[in-house]
């Protein structure tokens, strides 16, 4: 999956391009608002989708090797996070969908995760 195949399902709004957001590849999906529990995540090449529009988002995001963070509900970034995110060249995007409906969406386009 790559991020055109994200704005294309969840109708997402670009807030920040990352570095090769064009090229860049999405093999898993980590829906969480709990920071502390997207550190113990093993996964590469992750999507984090989350309701939490904060500077720690980013920074959990950095630590992992996320690559984008995808805000739900339609929040609002902090102006904290925003600015994190274009300093971390990290791809920064939001969607009118909630988690639930991000993540069925999302799944839908299974295979283009592989």
């Amino acid at each position: 999956m790559t991020f055109s195949d994200v704005l294309d399902a969840v109708s997402a709004e670009i807030l920040n391009k990352g570095k090769n957001f064009e090229s860049q590849k999405i093999r898993h999906i980590v829906a969480c608002d709990l920071m502390s529990d997207v550190l113990v995540t093993e996964y590469e090449e992750i999507l984090l989708v989350t309701s939490l529009p904060s500077e720690q988002t980013a920074r959990t995001a950095d630590m992992v090797g996320a690559a984008g963070i995808l805000l739900v509900n339609g929040k609002a970034a902090q102006s904290g996070l925003a600015e994190l995110c274009r300093k971390q060249n990290l791809t920064l995007l939001r969607t009118p969908c909630s988690t639930f409906e991000t993540c069925w969406r999302l799944g839908g386009r299974q295979g283009a995760l592989s």
